[in-house]
């Protein structure tokens, strides 16, 4: 009977943890992201699967956080993405992961 209700706690404190980034990727997203990025299609931004399919984490935080210092490393001609430092580590790893969601399955 123990050994069930630990298993019962321990699926729904898995289920909320994943729902918490769920929650918090899709707040940053429409607080930062879906005026200029769809998921799966090209709007005034390049979309999320594009994005997902190109780079690595570490090269989409740069672009988050310092738009201005990486777009020519990354093969853009022109920037018109906005720095967003008011992000922290774990908005920043939540919409990150959001992104790479979308990359295609090989």
């Amino acid at each position: 009977m123990k050994k069930n209700i630990f298993t019962a706690f321990l699926l729904c404190f898995i289920y909320s943890a994943t729902n918490a980034e769920d929650n918090l990727a899709m707040q940053v997203f429409k607080g930062y992201c879906w005026g200029c990025h769809h998921q799966t299609a090209q709007a005034f931004g390049p979309s999320f699967k594009e994005i997902a399919n190109k780079r690595k984490k570490d090269e989409i935080i740069a672009q988050i956080t310092d738009p201005k210092d990486m777009y020519k490393k990354l093969g853009y001609r022109r920037n018109s993405m906005p720095a967003f430092n008011d992000l922290n580590a774990s908005q920043l790893d939540a919409i990150v992961a959001y992104i790479l969601s979308f990359k295609d399955k090989k």
